[in-house]
């Protein structure tokens, strides 16, 4: 009897499974989804990803699936990529009515308080966009370029001037996260700082490697990492909203102030929590693209004395028309037409940012093909920039190509587009270009290992962090 019974037990407990996936099978096949595949179960297609790299990984899919749109699994979700300027323009202009804005949950669980771990990223942010832009917008931004250019100065001081050859990756992560603290937060003590800078390096070092919380691998040492930076975050508010109350401060002194100060509809003033995960935010956009995008214009500037000399050329212009102690204006950054030109066609090359995700709130079609409600959209910069459809001679570095109109709408999108375009743009560009102004004026540049590879962490970045010879000029 109970030989008999096991066989028809189990029958009955895996009936239901095969009828489940008959059904779906059937509900799947009526649709015409994007071609690809799904790669591994559960590992879907992330080795692929992780060994190709995201530029190869897109470039072999287009060529053998679709030009326009494919689909894959990463991160344990089905996902539909989408491609070439009219798949950019597709997802841009379908923010809020056919796609929302989405964070892998590794990434969630590395940065965010795990109350807001299972929110979306609209309730994870209690921040209006419209006030990100109006404190990232060029009128607003104008004030902080002299100090901006000071502490480029005093950079450059501390660890540049008395090196012979120093490494331009980890030192421009350095700068770009304490211009952040000090523009975000005014944090000058560097104790502080530094509190705030090593658990956040683990955190975005970490957050998109494979999500196994196990001592001892990169996104333990992440989840780590962002319940330190949040600890030292909410010590940071407590004590400001502390001072505004005490102080009666009505206007504030620089972003965080700000946060304190500001309303919603309901005149309700935003969390700690809140305000910290705005902050990280930031962070997130100002610390990591940033400082691979101030790696990358340096590293062209070091391969490429004829850009170089022109970059020169420009920025020596620039600061023989000021005293010696004047610092930097917004007047200036706008003659630095070439320096921006050498710098796109950077980010077009190398861009620091590889894309961004969205989850699709309905059915919609695409290209011939059902996009299902609940699946993952991706745009990447690496379906456009160095295709030859959009830019000739697309492994060429020409700073030309940004000369009159520029490129194509939609084909060169290393900060997005559309309503959801990065609000951090203008200070990126103002960042990178100071920067720029202040290294040509004292060095020359040239690279200690010419072929050097590049790599993708969170953004790309080279082997050994690109460590170059500086040369004063006259030597």
């Amino acid at each position: 009897m109970e030989v008999v019974m096991v066989p028809y037990l189990l029958a009955l407990l895996f009936l239901p499974l095969c009828l489940m996936f008959i059904l779906r099978k059937r509900d799947s096949s009526s649709k015409s989804l994007p071609p690809g595949t799904c790669g591994w179960p559960l590992l879907g297609e992330n080795v692929e990803f992780a060994l190709l790299g995201p530029q190869k990984f897109i470039k072999d899919r287009m060529e053998k699936y679709s030009a326009q749109v494919f689909q894959t699994s990463i991160m344990g979700e089905k996902m539909a990529f989408f491609c070439g300027a009219q798949g950019n323009k597709f997802l841009f202009s379908s923010e809020n009515k056919l796609v929302t804005s989405w964070w892998p949950q590794s990434m969630k669980k590395a940065l965010l308080f795990p109350e807001f771990v299972e929110s979306s990223l609209k309730q994870v942010s209690a921040l209006k966009r419209s006030f990100l832009h109006d404190i990232l917008k060029p009128e607003a931004l104008k004030q902080y370029i002299p100090l901006m250019d000071a502490m480029a100065r005093q950079h450059l001081h501390q660890n540049w001037d008395s090196n012979r050859v120093v490494t331009v990756f980890p030192l421009s992560k350095k700068y770009t996260f304490d211009l952040a603290c000090r523009l975000f937060m005014s944090l000058v003590d560097p104790e502080e700082i530094k509190r705030l800078a090593d658990p956040f390096t683990l955190v975005t070092n970490g957050m998109f490697s494979m999500p196994i919380d196990l001592p001892g691998t990169a996104y333990h040492r992440a989840i780590k990492g962002g319940t330190m930076v949040r600890d030292e975050l909410m010590r940071i508010i407590t004590q400001r909203r502390k001072e505004l109350t005490e102080n009666q401060e009505t206007s504030g002194r620089d972003l965080l102030s700000k946060m304190l100060l500001v309303t919603d509809e309901d005149g309700q003033f935003m969390s700690e929590m809140e305000i910290s995960n705005n902050i990280i935010g930031m962070l997130v956009a100002s610390f990591e693209t940033t400082s691979s995008a101030v790696t990358s214009v340096l590293k062209y500037l070091a391969e490429l004395p004829h850009v170089y000399d022109q970059v020169y050329r420009e920025q020596m212009a620039i600061a023989k028309s000021k005293g010696a102690e004047d610092l930097l204006t917004w007047e200036d950054i706008e003659k630095m037409k070439y320096s921006w030109n050498a710098a796109r066609e950077s980010l077009r090359l190398t861009p620091p940012a590889q894309g961004s995700f969205r989850e699709t709130i309905t059915d919609f079609t695409y290209a011939g093909f059902t996009i299902p409600k609940g699946w993952k959209t991706f745009w990447s910069v690496h379906s456009t920039h160095k295709n030859p459809k959009y830019f000739s001679d697309p492994e060429k570095f020409d700073p030309s190509r940004f000369e009159g109109s520029g490129p194509a709408p939609f084909t060169f999108v290393p900060f997005g587009g559309g309503p959801r375009m990065c609000p951090g743009k203008e200070y990126a560009r103002l960042e990178v270009l100071v920067f720029m102004h202040n290294v040509v004026k004292r060095f020359k540049l040239e690279k200690e290992i010419p072929d050097e590879k590049i790599v993708f962490h969170a953004s790309p970045v080279p082997v050994y962090g690109l460590p170059v010879r500086l040369l004063p000029h006259g030597n």
